[in-house]
């Protein structure tokens, strides 16, 4: 398995999750899809620098709990992912109505997931990704 990197920018302190626990989990979810884990690396950062990424990158004036930039190359999947964990707090408290755990760790897996292929813009993909979300959340608590 390939390094999994856990960084922070705008000032936010990399949130208390068990980091060897979740890159288990992480690769036993890309197994899963047929996938195998190359170098990812998770970016924790807060609102106004994932709004600068959107921006910057993808033209996007908006507000996002994940952005993944994929460098997947067949099945090795690569990437960076910023995670606002601004967006993650609000999203647990007002939209999902989850506790933020359970919401940080949904949001770690969708990008994942996105770099397994699985999408969520078009008609009726956003209910696949929840399903395989679910999935993996239910996968994670069978991991020590």
């Amino acid at each position: 398995m390939e390094k999994i990197q856990w960084l922070t920018r705008g000032g936010v302190e990399l949130p208390p999750v068990d980091t060897s626990r979740l890159e288990r989990w992480i690769d036993a979810v890309a197994r899963g899809h047929g996938r195998v884990l190359g170098p990812l690396t998770y970016i924790f950062t807060d609102d106004p620098t994932i709004l600068d990424v959107n921006r910057q990158f993808l033209n996007h004036d908006y507000f996002t709990d994940i952005i993944t930039f994929d460098d997947t190359r067949g099945r090795r999947i690569s990437g960076d992912m910023f995670i606002s964990l601004d967006t993650v707090a609000s999203n647990a408290a007002e939209v999902s109505r989850r506790p933020y755990e359970e919401e940080l760790h949904r949001v770690i897996i969708h990008g994942v997931l996105h770099l397994c292929g699985i999408n969520d813009k078009g008609p009726g993909e956003r209910e696949i990704m929840e399903q395989h979300e679910d999935d993996a959340l239910r996968l994670l608590a069978t991991i020590d």
